[in-house]
């Protein structure tokens, strides 16, 4: 699963987050790639919530 495919799995937009948070995307991107899935999850369980609010796949 790449990083874009977990996005889309969360219901968050990846243009607008990428856009409008840059430094957080990246650093997210890559911490997901260095780690399984669902250990990033449980890692950034709440902070995975606040971003879905934010940038909600309309």
């Amino acid at each position: 699963m790449t990083f874009e495919e977990y996005l889309t799995s969360k219901k968050i937009d990846e243009n607008r987050f990428k856009q409008q948070e840059p430094m957080r995307y990246t650093t997210w991107k890559t911490e997901f790639e260095q780690q399984h899935p669902e250990s990033f999850t449980t890692q950034k369980k709440f902070l995975i919530n606040e971003v879905r609010r934010k940038y909600l796949v309309r």
